[in-house]
């Protein structure tokens, strides 16, 4: 028998079914707000909705040869966890206090916007290299665990 994951497990590997959907060329991420352990929405990277996803068009970043962690404005897909965060505000739904669980480590563009929306914890399976975001949570002290 399989032994019953605890809840940070849990939530993760809501988040890791979550990123299958994603769209994205370079890397698949699933992203959970939760709070007191409900979860309040889900979010995956790809493509705003009615567009092209990014396999049907192609990824200019990738032509371009832009690393990790560089250059986001070029992506035509927004982050899973700024999907999960639009859908919290597109539902009328609070996320202040929320765990936002998340397969990889935030950009600093998402990492602002998580701050800014009172997310206190964010739990990863991944890194990601953007030292800037790391930087921002730890001057915000949002609280950072990794598990695996």
């Amino acid at each position: 028998m399989t032994e019953r994951p605890d809840w940070d497990q849990y939530f993760m590997q809501i988040a890791s079914v979550v990123a299958t959907r994603s769209t994205c060329e370079r890397r698949r991420v699933g992203a959970l707000l939760v709070l007191n352990k409900r979860i309040l929405t889900t979010g995956y990277n790809g493509a705003p909705g009615g567009l092209s996803h990014c396999r049907e068009a192609g990824c200019l970043r990738q032509q371009m040869k832009v690393p990790s962690g560089e250059r986001h404005e070029l992506c035509r897909g927004l982050h899973a966890e700024q999907n999960a965060i639009i859908q919290a505000a597109v539902h009328g739904g609070a996320i202040n206090e929320a765990a936002l669980y998340c397969t990889h480590y935030p950009c600093a563009v998402c990492a602002k916007m998580i701050i800014n929306a009172g997310v206190r914890m964010v739990v990863l399976k991944d890194n990601y290299p953007d030292e800037l975001a790391k930087k921002i949570f730890s001057e915000a002290g949002i609280k950072i665990n990794f598990i695996v």
